[in-house]
C-alpha cells in the first residue's frame, strides 16, 4: 500500500472486505448446516429402505454415511474458524481506528510492569490510564507485553535501535501480515504460567520409563491384550478367564498411568495457548523478511532445517492425545488395552530430546516479534512521523517539529529544539498552562521511543544515547511518612549522585523545590543549576521563577533561556503553545485568580 495513503483510510476499506467475506462464510454455515442435516435423514431412509438387505451392504452403508457427515463436519469446523478469524480482524481494525481518535483508555495499560521507582517512567505517563504504553501497545503474549515495557524503560544500545528500526519499517509495510499475526495472538492470550510449566516440564528428569525396555514393551503389550480379545471372541478363553485378564490388564495399565499423572497435570490446560504458538510461529516461518533483526529471529528458532511450527504441531496432537483420559470410557479402553498413556509419555520424551533448548527460544522470538508488531503498527498509523537519527557525541539533542505523541494530531502543538554539548542547563520559563510541562515530557516521551527503535512524533530528530532522568511529578507519601519538599529532596539526591558518575545523563525538571519558600527555593535552584554545570551535566529545566534565567548574564555558554508566552484580551487569554528564545514577560495567574473569585487589591 502507498504509504502516503492514510491509515484509516486503510483500516476502513479493511473492515469492508473482511465484512463482504464474512458474509460469504455466514452463507457457507448455514449450507453446510443444511448439508449435515440432509445426510442424516438420508442415511436414516436409505438404512430403512435396505433393512432387509444382506448385512454387509448395510454396515457399507452406514460407515460411507458416517465417514461422508464427518466430512462435512470437518469443512464446517474449517469454516467456523475462518469466520472466528475474519471476526477478529475486523475488531482489530475499529479498534485501531479507534485508538487514531483517542478511544484507547480501556485497554491494557502496563501499570503493573512499571517500577516502584524508575528514573522517569512515573514523570513522562510510561505505564498506566491515558500512557504511552496504552496508546502503542499491540502485543498480546505476557512476555511481549513485558518485553514491550522494557523496552521503554531501558535504553536500547546504537546497533540495536538500528536494527529494531529497520525491522520496524519492513512490518509497517505489511499491515494485513501484521493484522493476522494480532489475531492469532487475540484469540488465547500466551501467558508466562504456561511457558514456565513447560518450562518446568523440560528441566525436569525422565524418572519414568526412561528404560528402552518400555520403548519396545508398549507395542508388545498391544498384542498381548489384543489376542486375548481375540481368544475371547473364538470361544479358545471362556468368559471368567477373559474377565480375570482383562482385570489384570486395567490394573497394570492404570499403574503406568498413576506414574504419569504428574507430568499430564504439568501440561493440561496449555493447549489453547500451544496452538496459538503454532500459528504464529507458521506464519512468521512462512512470511520473506529482508530485515536483519527478522532473518535473524528466523534463523533462531530452526533446528536442522526443522521448522519451529511443525515441532510446536506436533506438540500440540500428543496433548490433544493425552487428553483422551478426560473421556473415562474412553481412557478405561485405551488405557487397559493399549497402554495409551505410555505411548503418548514416550512421545513426549522423544519431542524434548529434539526441542528441550530450542523451546526458550520460541517464547523469546513470539515476544521480539509482536513488539517489532507494536511499534510497526504506531508507524503505519502516522506515517508523517520520523525514525530517528543515532549521534554519537554526547550530548546532541536535535528536534524538529517535535509534539507529544498523546495529544491528538488536531490539537497537537509542535516545536523545534536543540542542545549540543555538556556542561549545558536550558531554561523554560512561562505562564501557568502556557506548555512548559508538556514540552518537556514531548522531548522525554519521544527520546524513550527513539532508544526503543521506534519512530518518533517529530519532523526530524537526533539524539545521542544518554540515561534520561527526570523530576517533575512529586506527591507526598503518607505511608512512608514523606512530605512532598522532602520526597523532592529525595529524588534531587538520587539526580546528583547520577551526575557525580559523570555518566552521560539528561535531566528533565519542572518547579524545583516547588515545596518551600521563594527565597530558598531560587537559591536551591540557582545553586542546583551551577552544579549541574560544574560537573558537566546536561538540563532541561521548566520553572516560573524568571530570576534563573537571569543567570544567563553570568553563564552565558552555559545557560540558555526558552519560554512559553500567553496573550490576553480582555479577560480572556490565548495560548499558542510555541516555544520562543528569550525570558518570558507575560503573567496569568493574577487573572486566573480572579476568573475563580479571588479579589485582587
Amino acid at each position: 500500500m502507498n504509504q502516503a495513503e492514510n491509515s484509516t483510510t486503510f483500516y476502513h476499506k479493511r473492515i469492508a472486505e473482511l465484512q463482504q467475506a464474512l458474509q460469504q462464510l455466514y452463507k457457507r454455515r448455514r449450507l453446510l448446516g443444511w448439508l449435515r442435516f440432509a445426510i442424516l435423514m438420508l442415511l436414516a431412509f436409505v438404512v430403512y429402505t435396505i433393512w432387509q438387505s444382506d448385512t454387509t451392504l448395510i454396515i457399507v452403508v452406514i460407515v460411507a454415511g458416517i465417514a461422508l457427515f464427518l466430512f462435512i463436519v470437518s469443512k464446517d469446523t474449517n469454516n467456523k474458524e475462518s469466520i472466528e478469524n475474519f471476526e477478529t480482524l475486523v475488531v482489530i481494525s475499529k479498534k485501531e481506528i479507534d485508538y487514531r481518535n483517542g478511544n484507547y483508555f480501556d485497554q491494557y495499560d502496563g501499570k503493573n510492569l512499571e517500577p516502584e521507582h524508575h528514573a522517569y517512567a512515573a514523570d513522562l505517563d510510561l505505564c498506566g490510564k491515558a500512557s504511552l504504553y496504552q496508546y502503542i501497545n499491540r502485543c498480546n503474549a505476557e512476555k511481549a507485553r513485558a518485553l514491550l515495557a522494557e523496552r521503554l524503560l531501558q535504553p536500547l544500545n546504537k546497533e540495536e535501535i538500528l536494527a529494531q528500526q529497520e525491522a520496524v519499517k519492513e512490518l509497517a509495510s505489511k499491515p494485513q501480515w501484521r493484522q493476522q499475526l494480532q489475531a492469532y495472538g487475540e484469540k488465547e492470550k500466551i501467558t508466562t504460567r504456561t511457558e514456565n510449566r513447560v518450562l518446568e516440564w523440560l528441566r525436569q528428569e525422565n524418572k519414568y520409563y526412561a528404560h528402552a525396555f518400555w520403548e519396545t514393551f508398549r507395542y508388545v503389550y498391544p498384542l498381548i491384550t489384543l489376542s486375548s480379545f481375540g481368544f475371547y471372541l473364538f470361544n479358545i478363553i471362556n468368559t471368567t478367564i477373559f474377565s480375570v485378564l482383562v482385570f489384570g490388564f486395567y490394573i497394570f495399565g492404570l499403574s503406568i498411568s498413576k506414574n504419569i499423572t504428574s507430568t499430564y497435570n504439568l501440561l493440561s490446560k496449555v493447549v489453547p495457548e500451544i496452538d496459538v504458538l503454532y500459528k504464529q510461529m507458521n506464519w512468521f516461518e512462512k512470511e520473506t523478511f529482508s530485515s536483519t533483526l527478522m532473518n535473524s529471529l528466523q534463523n533462531t528458532i530452526k533446528h536442522d532445517n526443522i521448522k519451529a511450527s511443525d515441532e510446536i504441531l506436533n506438540l500440540k496432537n500428543i496433548l490433544n492425545r493425552f487428553d483422551v483420559r478426560l473421556n473415562v470410557f474412553a481412557f478405561l479402553i485405551l488405557n487397559t488395552f493399549l497402554l495409551w498413556d505410555l505411548h503418548q509419555m514416550m512421545a513426549l520424551k522423544k519431542w524434548k530430546a529434539q526441542n528441550q533448548t530450542l523451546v526458550p527460544k520460541w517464547f523469546n522470538a513470539i515476544a521480539e516479534i509482536e513488539v517489532v508488531n507494536t511499534f510497526a503498527t504506531l508507524s503505519f498509523n502516522h506515517p508523517e512521523w520520523c525514525y530517528p537519527a543515532i549521534a554519537d557525541e554526547h550530548f546532541t539533542l536535535k528536534a524538529e517539529d517535535v509534539g507529544h505523541p498523546l495529544i491528538p494530531e488536531q490539537q497537537r502543538v509542535n516545536n523545534s529544539f536543540g542542545i549540543e554539548g555538556g556542561a549545558r542547563v536550558d531554561l523554560i520559563t512561562g505562564s501557568n498552562m502556557a506548555g512548559k510541562s508538556t514540552f518537556l515530557r514531548s522531548l522525554g516521551i519521544n527520546m524513550i521511543l527513539a532508544y526503543a527503535g521506534a519512530p518518533v512524533c517529530a519532523k526530524n530528530f537526533t539524539v545521542s544515547i544518554s540515561k534520561l532522568i527526570s523530576s517533575m511529578r512529586i506527591t507526598d507519601n503518607l505511608a512512608e511518612n514523606t512530605s512532598t519538599f522532602y520526597a523532592e529532596l529525595k529524588k534531587l539526591k538520587s539526580i546528583i549522585d547520577e551526575v557525580n558518575k559523570h555518566e552521560n545523563l539528561f535531566i528533565l525538571l519542572d518547579e524545583i523545590l516547588r515545596g518551600t519558600n521563594s527565597l530558598d527555593r531560587h537559591t536551591g535552584s540557582a545553586a542546583l543549576i551551577k552544579q549541574l554545570i560544574k560537573e558537566n551535566a546536561v538540563a532541561l529545566i521548566a520553572t516560573h521563577d524568571v530570576e534563573l534565567a537571569k543567570l544567563e548574564k553570568d553563564l552565558p555558554s552555559n545557560i540558555f533561556n526558552y519560554h512559553f508566552d500567553v496573550q490576553v484580551a480582555g479577560e480572556e487569554l490565548y495560548f499558542d503553545y510555541k516555544l520562543k528564545e528569550g525570558i518570558c514577560t507575560s503573567l496569568n495567574a493574577s487573572l486566573l485568580m480572579k476568573k475563580i473569585g479571588i479579589e485582587l487589591a
